[in-house]
């Protein structure tokens, strides 16, 4: 029987998905108060399942992976929401194309990311950015400020990742003397610290940006799973698997605890697992709804009414501006 359950603090929403989901409950809030055609969010607003499913149905905001797909399918929708992950500028062109209001909901600590990439690519360094994969939004919109000078690395030792990725330690530029890396703002702290140092072992020139790319919440979150897994038989990681950060989470977990699962909700959970375990730990993704862990608690405390529940670290408190609508073609 479980005895004591530990819960990763912090864990759930960042700065970031609060941000990005309480602008689509705005925008389609008042829209359906002015009796509008509905808002549509370019790609899923953060990678949850739940997330999506719920403005969906709560909402009726539609998503879409094309901006030719929004105000189809007999909708007149004349605004649409980038997500948190950010776009590239062909698709804010397009939006502006086709006469759409937009709301850009993109992380700002991803924007910042952008605004070193076209800094950079300006003033004619090639930049190596660190990914998980050719076809995460957020490297798709990173990549789409300069194309034509920026190539994808893989994160070192990610054998199973996407083989579209170069590889940092064969990896060539144009100019080694005009190289800068930047970096996905959802991977492994400890990987991609280790990449870098090869990165700049390889080219002794690189420029590494002052500021960190990779983002306060996925360091914090990782940094709670290594504060508990020395104490955990089973580590339930609440994820959805299309979130990076949440599979980096499990990964660590797994690494540290050698007994990680992922789970989408407390429905997941199989009894075989807990077979000879005590102690569980519990954490969850950045896009992660907090319901959905305290679903999990709640299914553990049922089983054994003196259930200990343990959770030390602190929240973040972290916000981020509301972003403003825009119309085609710019303006306030």
């Amino acid at each position: 029987m479980v005895e004591r359950l530990y819960l990763a603090k912090p864990r759930g929403f960042c700065a970031g998905v609060v941000m990005a989901i309480d602008a689509v409950r705005t925008a389609a809030r008042r829209h359906a108060a002015e009796a509008r055609p509905g808002v549509t969010v370019y790609h899923s607003i953060v990678h949850n399942r739940t997330v999506v499913e719920r403005l969906q149905h709560e909402e009726g905001v539609a998503f879409v992976e094309s901006i030719d797909e929004v105000g189809a399918g007999g909708s007149a929708s004349d605004t649409v929401i980038f997500s948190a992950h950010g776009v590239a500028p062909e698709v804010r062109r397009q939006a502006d194309r086709a006469g759409l209001t937009t709301i850009d909901a993109t992380c700002p600590l991803v924007t910042k990311v952008h605004n070193e990439a076209r800094k950079y690519a300006q003033r004619g360094y090639h930049i190596l950015l660190i990914g998980d994969s050719m076809h995460h939004q957020e490297v798709v919109g990173t990549r789409g400020e300069a194309p034509e000078h920026t190539t994808v690395v893989a994160v070192l030792g990610d054998r199973d990742g996407d083989p579209e990725l170069a590889d940092p330690e064969t990896v060539e530029v144009p100019d080694p003397s005009r190289v800068v890396v930047l970096t996905q703002t959802t991977l492994s702290v400890d990987d991609t610290q280790r990449t870098v140092a090869l990165l700049q072992r390889r080219f002794p020139e690189l420029v590494v940006p002052p500021a960190d790319d990779l983002c306060y919440a996925t360091k914090n979150r990782q940094d709670a799973v290594r504060a508990i897994a020395p104490r955990v038989e089973l580590f339930l990681v609440v994820t959805s698997p299309t979130s990076s950060n949440g599979m980096r989470l499990l990964e660590l977990a797994q690494q540290l605890s050698g007994n990680a699962r992922r789970i989408d909700g407390v429905g997941d959970i199989e009894e075989g697992w807990l077979h000879g375990v005590r102690n569980v730990g519990v954490t969850s993704a950045a896009s992660t709804p907090e319901d959905l862990v305290q679903a999990v608690v709640a299914r553990f405390r049922d089983a054994n009414p003196a259930l200990e529940v343990v959770e030390e670290g602190e929240w973040e408190e972290i916000e981020f501006r509301a972003p403003r609508p825009r119309p085609p073609g710019g303006g306030a």
